[in-house]
Parts: C-alpha cells; sequence; structure tokens
C-alpha cells in the first residue's frame, strides 16, 4: 500500500482511538464503582443505545472482511453464513432474550444458579464462559494483527506482534477504567461508523452497475471462473459427505451459538426492564439483518468489479476484499477517492476490532469476578471486591489474549470463531434452556449439561484436521486426527443437551419444584427481578 494510504489510515485510527480514550476517561471519572455500574452500566440504556451495542458487540471485523471474503470466492456457499449469522438471532429473541433479563443479574451463571446449587453450577458456567470468550478473544486478536499490519503496509513479523500488543493494552484500559458503560459507548460508535461505512460501499457498488442486481450477480459469475456455479450451492460444501456433514455441523453451531454467547447474553442486563431486553433485540436484529444483506452485495461486487482470481491472490482466505474493492470503487490505487476510502475501510475494520475485544474482554472478567471468585469466596465476596478483581481479570485476561495471539499469530485462526460458537452452544445453550423451561432439571444436570458439551466440544476440535493431518493444519507434520469433521458442533451440540438429561434423570438430588415456580413467575412476569 502506498504511502499516502498507510499515512491516512493512521490519522483515522488515531482519531478513533482518542475519540473511546476520551469516553473512557469521561466515564470513569463519573462512575459510583458499584458492581452494577461496572457489569452494567447502572442498567440506565434505553432499547436503541442498546440496540446499536449489541449490533456492534455482534458485528466483529470477521463479519464485515471474512463473509465479504468469502461470496467473492465462493459465492452462493458464502453467502449461507451471512444466512446463519442472521437466524441465529430469532433463536435469542424467541427463547432467551427476556427470559435472561428477569432470572439473571450480570451473568449466564446467575439464571441457572437461581433454583440449584450455587457453587458448584457457578463454577461449571464460569469455566465454560471463559473458555468461549477467551477463543473468541483470541482469534480476533489474532485478525487485529494480521489485518491491521497488512493495510498499514507493515508485514513483518514486528509490525504484527506490536499491533497485537497494542490492541490487547487498548482493550484492558477500556474494560479496567469504563467497564460496561465505556464499552457500550465503544460499541455504539463502533456500530454507526461500520454501518455508515458498509451503506457507502453498498451504494457504490449499486451505483457501478446503475441498480441492476441482477447485472451484478451475472458479472460476478463471469469474474469468478466458475460460470454459474458460482450462484449454485455446492462450490465450496458440496464434495463428499464429509464436507456437506460439515457444513451442517457450521451451520448448527452458527444458529445455536449465538444464545450461548457470554459477551451477547450480557448485554441484555444494561437496560432497565425484560421489555427493554426484547426491543434492544428487535434493533439489533434490524441493524444486524440490514448489514448481512450489504454483506453479500460487497461480497459479489468484489467477484464482479476485482475478480475472484485477484481476491484470492491478494489474501487465500478472501479477507481483504473490502478493503481492495474500496481502493476500486475511490477510483484505484494512487487516486485521492481511492485513498480516502481505502483508509476509512481501515479505520472502520480497526474501530470493529477493537469494540468487540472490549465486550468480550469484560464478559469474560465478569464471570471470573462474578462467578469463580466469588463461588470460592462465597458470601465473604462483596460487591467491590468483586469489582477489584475484575479489573485485574480483565489486565490477565488481555496479557494472556496477547501471548496467545502471538503465539498464534502465523496459523490459520479462522477455527477459533466456529470453536468458540461450537462450545457455546455445547455447554451454554443447554443448561440455560433446561434452566429455564425444564421442571425436573437438577444441580447435577446443570454440571453435566456443561462438562458433557464443553469436554467433547474441545476434544473433538484437537483429533479433528484443524489440529493436525492436513496442510493447513496448526501442526501439518504430525498426524493424529481420527474425526473427520473441522467443526464438532455436530456431535457436541446433542452430547451437552444429553449429559444435561442424563444427569438430572440419574440424581439423587429431588428438584426443587418450589423454586422453579419462583423462576418461572420470575421469568415471564418479571417480579423480583433486579
Amino acid at each position: 500500500m502506498s504511502g499516502h494510504h498507510q499515512t491516512l489510515a493512521l490519522l483515522l485510527f488515531s482519531a478513533f482511538i482518542a475519540v473511546t480514550l476520551g469516553i473512557t476517561t469521561w466515564v470513569s471519572r463519573n462512575r459510583r464503582g458499584s458492581a452494577e455500574e461496572f457489569y452494567a452500566g447502572g442498567r440506565l440504556f434505553s432499547p436503541l443505545e442498546n440496540g446499536f451495542a449489541i449490533a456492534g458487540d455482534y458485528m466483529s471485523a470477521a463479519s464485515f472482511l471474512g463473509i465479504s471474503g468469502l461470496i467473492a470466492l465462493y459465492g452462493y456457499d458464502g453467502m449461507l453464513y451471512s444466512v446463519g449469522f442472521l437466524v441465529a438471532w430469532l433463536v435469542v429473541l424467541l427463547l432467551v432474550a427476556e427470559l435472561v433479563r428477569n432470572c439473571g443479574r450480570f451473568t449466564l451463571a446467575d439464571v441457572v444458579a437461581s433454583r440449584m446449587s450455587e457453587r458448584r453450577v457457578r463454577i461449571a458456567a464460569g469455566t465454560s464462559s471463559v473458555t468461549v470468550s477467551v477463543l473468541y478473544l483470541v482469534a480476533q486478536m489474532v485478525g487485529a494483527g494480521s489485518l491491521v499490519a497488512l493495510l498499514l503496509g507493515g508485514t513483518s513479523e514486528a509490525a504484527r506482534s506490536w499491533t497485537v500488543i497494542g490492541v490487547g493494552a487498548l482493550m484492558v484500559i477500556y474494560v479496567s477504567l469504563g467497564g460496561m458503560r465505556a464499552t457500550t459507548w465503544i460499541q455504539i460508535v463502533k456500530a454507526v461508523l461500520l454501518m455508515a461505512g458498509a451503506i457507502a460501499m453498498t451504494v457504490l457498488v449499486l451505483a457501478r452497475f446503475h441498480g441492476d442486481f441482477n447485472q451484478l450477480l451475472n458479472s460476478a459469475a463471469e469474474r469468478s471462473g466458475h460460470g454459474r456455479d458460482f450462484l449454485a450451492p455446492g462450490l465450496r460444501y458440496g464434495g463428499d459427505w464429509t464436507a456437506r456433514l460439515d457444513f451442517v455441523s457450521l451451520g448448527l453451531a452458527l444458529v445455536l451459538g449465538t444464545a450461548g454467547l457470554p459477551h451477547i447474553l450480557s448485554r441484555f442486563y444494561t437496560v432497565p426492564t425484560a421489555r427493554a431486553a426484547r426491543r434492544s433485540v428487535v434493533w439489533s436484529i434490524g441493524l444486524i439483518g440490514s448489514f448481512y444483506l450489504m454483506t453479500i452485495v460487497l461480497g459479489f461486487g468484489a467477484a464482479a468489479v476485482l475478480g475472484s482470481d485477484e481476491v484470492r491472490k491478494s489474501n487465500a482466505a478472501g479477507n481483504t476484499a473490502v478493503p481492495l474493492l474500496a481502493l476500486d470503487l475511490g477510483g484505484g490505487a494512487g487516486s485521492t477517492g481511492g485513498t480516502v476510502l481505502f483508509a476509512v475501510v481501515a479505520a472502520v475494520a480497526f474501530a470493529t476490532i477493537l469494540a468487540v475485544v472490549a465486550g468480550i474482554t469484560l464478559a469474560s472478567s465478569a464471570s471470573v469476578a462474578h462467578d469463580l471468585y466469588a463461588s470460592l469466596k462465597r458470601r465473604r465476596a462483596r460487591a467491590h471486591s468483586e469489582v477489584a478483581v475484575a479489573r485485574v481479570a480483565a489486565a490477565g485476561i488481555g496479557v494472556a489474549a496477547i501471548a496467545l495471539g502471538l503465539l498464534a499469530r502465523d496459523l490459520n485462526v479462522a477455527f477459533l470463531v466456529g470453536l468458540a460458537f461450537a462450545v457455546a452452544a455445547s455447554a451454554n445453550l443447554p443448561v440455560l434452556l433446561y434452566s429455564l423451561f425444564w421442571r425436573n432439571f437438577t444441580t447435577r444436570g446443570a454440571v453435566w449439561a456443561v462438562y458433557g458439551g464443553l469436554v467433547p466440544a474441545v476434544l473433538l476440535v484437537v483429533l479433528s484436521p484443524v489440529v493436525s493431518g492436513s496442510p493447513e493444519a496448526l501442526f501439518p507434520g504430525v498426524d493424529f486426527h481420527v474425526f473427520p469433521l473441522q467443526n464438532p458442533g455436530l456431535v457436541s451440540i446433542p452430547l451437552g443437551f444429553l449429559a444435561g438429561w442424563i444427569g438430572t434423570v440419574t440424581s439423587t438430588e429431588p428438584p426443587d419444584e418450589a423454586k422453579h415456580a419462583e423462576t418461572e413467575v420470575r421469568a415471564l412476569t418479571g417480579a423480583g427481578a433486579v
């Protein structure tokens, strides 16, 4: 990239960092320091504000750059990612949002512990939540190192390493100083920037083809190198039965995993009522749905304007399709318009990474302090000491994410996002749904549901082609894989539900029907909700 691109991108990066640090400083001066303030922002956000924040939390760089790149390379099969990510929100809206807001306080474990033996359940749910968060976080950190260094023109190991360290340091500052209130406003600013950038790019793509979407699709098919097959299913997942089952497995993980992601669930506690939580999800679905429709236009636009081979030549995974498209739409390399549009896209991608890692870090530090620390200290853990532990945990998780991000910076980490969704769907979703809807659910069932999904999900990935046995594996020189699928969701999700059922029916502990009735009334009416 030219020096003009780098200078302008750096200026825009610096402006966003200055604004977000200003928000964090302002919030840190005006906060009360309570657990409710740190974890939930005082529950003072409106449905519109929280809807934008949820959208900002969910629409990661993988969505903006990754999905568009997959569509540019694989056409119809890449578009299925957009559908999976969006459909997941129907599960959240219908089954989770209001009930979680009424039954919990700050984390997933609050919902389950309301009718179970608190300590065992909190340790299990806290462990699962931290695992999901760290996996998601490492993927974002490695993406930050590779993507931002590339956009700035620095592909050296030192440039990538310092990018990872810088992003990690910023996320620790955001979370430890500003808590949920600062994180929410950063996500709102990021969501506005991302939507504005996506809308501008979509309008320019459609203008290039005079508003004729059919012409856009035909041009994309012609320049893809695959002809009409580019617009039909099967280009990526139409090979053998293993590939087809892998697609089903990934789809299950994406659709069911969103409802178990800790950083998404924690957003429902930032509004005052369950009705506001539901309205937040409606706002977020509108924003997220519009965004994923635009990624379809951008993906096919990249294939039509640049050609799939040009996208693949720049980056084998297609992650640079949108920046290259911006450069072309603005007037091409060396032009003022191309330089400006490219730099804006780079800055939006950077803002996206910072906002997402801040939300994940806050959710994982809350699980460490509110679930794990509070369980070990039992009732001696007071709210203010929890907040102090959460701040320390944010720093510790930041250091761990930086270390893992540096360690994995040369590896293909796309599987980490799928694994995070698979673990969330396998361990968090079964215990959440059983707690809300099954009258006879017991403590043993809850613990078994968490570990019965968590352990198989992680173990199956270790034994899959992702880790060994293929040229693209983490360890290509060895082969100990016995599980043929890259995503474990097809096996581990049913195992999580099955383990919860077996644990419950074999438990000697009688179900507490009074607590279930209390939880049911609270979930459906909001009576007694905090």
